[in-house]
């Protein structure tokens, strides 16, 4: 389904910080979600993404994600947690737990965001052949691997160019270059690789940082076929808990935030849960 999605047209892909906000993308429409890992250790963990996140604990959370919905889910698998055998055990265990797409970048251990200073790299071959590991574990031909060049954050974008090409040919199947710093950037990056015939681009949109805001239709424009949107939900929310938590603190009661919340009832339809039948949603629902 992924892959056929953005053959069709250019996908939106948000972040989904939580397993009920994977079941809201769902609804409105969307065609995959992110299981973000700045998301995941902010989010879950309450810890900066620096690598602190364990391969069991993003597993897990992969299982949990993909049980919300039947979305296809892009995780973010970081630096694959070691050198080729451990990131062909990081696919086969990411595979097993339902991902449809796996994110592999080639900063060195231990990373730092894609925006953020300091990101040190590790050398092209050696990236590639962690895609090639990763790309020969997978036991299903459609596991989409996404290599992700964090170089024009450090060297250029002419390294951040080559590695993709090389990224390429190591077997990554869609190609994400971070911390782009203009809209010329990305369409450079798009007149390079976003022929019908190459492989799909990855942008990333993420707010705050290097890179410009640019619009979906923009960058389909450019030639990328998927946008991330990996962390908007997650600011969004914590924000509106700050003002709530003002509020609250400043008149002793929520009343005047009611109007703000989601009710109980559409919770209940977000859930597919009927109070009245508790002994089905049972039935259909029981997490292994």
């Amino acid at each position: 389904a992924l892959r056929r999605s953005v053959r069709e047209a250019t996908i939106t892909i948000p972040g989904a910080p939580l397993a009920l906000a994977a079941r809201l993308i769902e609804r409105e429409g969307f065609e995959a979600a992110y299981l973000s890992g700045a998301a995941l250790s902010a989010g879950v963990f309450g810890v900066p993404d620096i690598g602190i996140v364990s391969l069991d604990q993003l597993v897990e959370q992969t299982r949990v994600m993909v049980a919300a919905t039947s979305l296809p889910l892009i995780v973010d698998a970081d630096t694959g947690f070691g050198g080729p055998d451990a990131v062909a055990e990081c696919v086969r265990k990411l595979e097993e737990a339902g991902a449809a797409a796996i994110q592999l970048e080639d900063q060195r251990w231990p990373k730092r965001c894609g925006h953020l200073p300091g990101k040190e790299l590790i050398d092209t071959p050696e990236m590639a052949e962690k895609l090639s590991a990763a790309r020969a574990a997978c036991r299903d031909p459609d596991t989409v691997i996404i290599g992700r060049s964090d170089a024009r954050g450090v060297t250029d974008l002419d390294d951040c160019l080559a590695r993709l090409a090389a990224y390429r040919e190591a077997g990554a199947d869609w190609l994400f270059p971070e911390g782009l710093t203009s809209r010329d950037e990305f369409a450079r990056v798009g007149r390079e690789f976003g022929s019908d015939d190459g492989p799909p681009l990855l942008a990333n949109m993420t707010e705050f940082g290097k890179s410009p805001l640019i619009s979906v239709t923009d960058l389909a424009d450019m030639g990328f076929a998927a946008v991330l949107f990996p962390v908007t939900l997650l600011r969004l929310a914590m924000k509106a808990m700050e003002v709530g938590l003002g509020i609250l603190a400043d008149e002793g009661t929520q009343e005047s935030l009611l109007d703000l919340m989601q009710t109980r009832q559409e919770l209940y339809d977000l859930l597919d849960y009927d109070p009245a039948q508790p002994e089905a949603h049972l039935k259909d629902h029981r997490l292994s």
